[in-house]
């Protein structure tokens, strides 16, 4: 997501580099090419206008540090100026003083409202909160049906009394239901329609004037750009949101609704969409964002999607086999299957600093060398799995293997020496504690088998301490 807006930023900083200070003349042109970053991510023209006579403020007023070269200084300017552009911190949804919390979901028709009430109500369940989805929807065809789907899928129930009724009093017998069976979470789903009309907005000020819900969600698709704008600005007039949840922000590469929506309406943005499984909501941390549109990765975020995955049990049981070089493919394979339920490979590697510059065709080419290994992997016994000594000094396995796997032999030995210098550097590293967060079969570990190409401009000094010398790269894996 975003990677248009931070690929212009990028020309920006390089205004400032090389430069021993920040003055007006080089400063206007890095804020030219802010102003034309943002435009082009279809950002709202007045959040624009503010967002660069800020910047241009403080830039001007800014102690640069010694050792701080301007184009650092100026970076740091438009992060926080951008934390405080999408809300500063995150706002987590607001709680009835007496059960049930009532949150009502407004937005037009195609946004993802339904599928977002699903993903809330899940979002919920997995903070052991009850939750109740109530069907108000009665124009959209198969909106009831798609609702109760989905409540299936999530183990969530919904409550619908059909088409035939008004929603107001579907969405009052649906709170009546919460409070008989002392359900925390009341989500109610309204109708939608293809634009704004006076009828919809009528019909969602009298449901959230008959169940004063505590949280009044606008769901908007991060992708309509500016007009997210007028859009959340009208619904904020007539109905009054409380907050808003973009959806389909994993195909947004401008991000001109994350950079308007909070600006126009004064509320904040709750959550995000992030891909079409139910699983894929996140809260919003303004903070983690901005970090990952100027190309700083977002840890926190890929080690709370760890967390989800991870068993500490298993964590600590894996250390022991790294540390004891007992490493095997058994392990290497559910590792990887791990990884593969926290997203794909592109959207973890973005997630780490310093790899948001790989491209397209590298991320395909690790994911492509990740199914190689697992095809190879599946075709072994558990005994060779467990044991891949066995398989480097016999070639008649390796050629049983590459025949079930569809693969040539050279691919299983490759695969097996990889694997092999892969556990002997796992097990050097585990001895002096891994670096970064030091789980077995992540990327940049080494994966067996995969060359993605060079790394990103940059990497070896993320830390800001001294550059190291270059090494030999070494075939095969630790390219990743």
């Amino acid at each position: 997501m975003f990677e248009a807006l931070a690929d212009h930023l990028e020309v920006a900083w390089k205004k400032l580099r090389g430069q021993d200070k920040i003055t007006d003349s080089n400063i206007q042109e890095a804020l030219r090419e802010v102003r034309r970053a943002l435009l082009e991510a279809d950002v709202n023209l007045q959040v624009v206008k503010d967002f660069i006579a800020e910047v241009s403020t403080k830039a001007k007023g800014a102690n640069v540090l010694a050792e701080v070269r301007p184009d650092q200084q100026f970076i740091k300017i438009v992060h926080d100026e951008l934390v405080l552009v999408m809300g500063e911190t995150n706002a987590p949804l607001a709680k009835a003083d007496q059960p049930p919390t009532i949150v009502l979901m407004a937005g037009l028709q195609g946004t993802g409202k339904t599928t977002a009430a699903a993903k809330l109500a899940l979002h919920l369940r997995q903070q052991n909160l009850s939750a109740l989805l109530v069907a108000t929807d009665i124009y959209r065809p198969a909106a009831i049906e798609q609702l109760e789907t989905l409540g299936k899928q999530i183990d969530v129930p919904v409550f619908q009394l059909g088409t035939d009724i008004d929603p107001v009093e579907i969405a009052k017998r649906g709170v009546e239901q919460a409070k008989a069976e002392e359900i925390d979470t009341v989500i109610i789903d309204t109708a939608g329609r293809l634009q704004i009309d006076q009828e919809m907005m009528a019909e969602l000020v009298r449901v959230k004037a008959a169940v004063k819900p505590q949280e009044t969600l606008l769901v908007v698709d991060a992708m309509t750009g500016q007009e997210a704008a007028p859009l959340t600005r009208t619904f904020n007039d007539q109905i009054g949101i409380t907050g808003a949840i973009l959806t389909k922000m994993d195909g947004d590469t401008r991000g001109g609704a994350a950079l308007s929506v909070r600006q126009i309406s004064g509320q904040p943005i709750k959550f995000v969409g992030v891909g079409e499984k139910v699983e894929a909501l996140q809260p919003f941390y303004p903070e983690r964002l901005a970090s990952r549109i100027l190309g700083m990765g977002d840890v926190l975020t890929l080690v709370e999607k760890a967390q989800e995955e991870f068993d500490i049990a298993d964590a600590e049981k894996m250390q022991e086999k790294i540390l004891s070089a007992k490493f095997d493919f058994t392990d290497f394979l559910k590792q990887t299957r791990l990884m593969k339920n926290m997203g794909s490979l592109g959207g973890i590697m973005k997630l780490i600093p310093g790899m948001n510059k790989l491209s397209e065709e590298q991320l395909q080419q690790g994911e492509s060398q990740l199914k190689r290994c697992e095809s190879m992997i599946n075709s072994m016994t558990p005994q060779e799995r467990q044991n891949p000594e066995l398989l480097a000094k016999t070639p008649s396995r390796r050629r049983r293997i590459a025949r079930g796997s569809g693969y040539a032999e050279k691919d299983v030995s490759k695969l097996v020496s990889d694997f092999q210098r892969m556990r002997s550097l796992m097990q050097q590293m585990g001895k002096g504690g891994i670096p970064g967060m030091g789980m077995p079969g992540m990327p940049g570990m080494g994966m067996p088998g995969m060359t993605t190409g060079k790394m990103p401009p940059g990497w070896r000094n993320q830390g800001g301490g001294k550059k190291k010398k270059k090494q030999k790269k070494k075939k095969g894996f630790g390219q990743l």
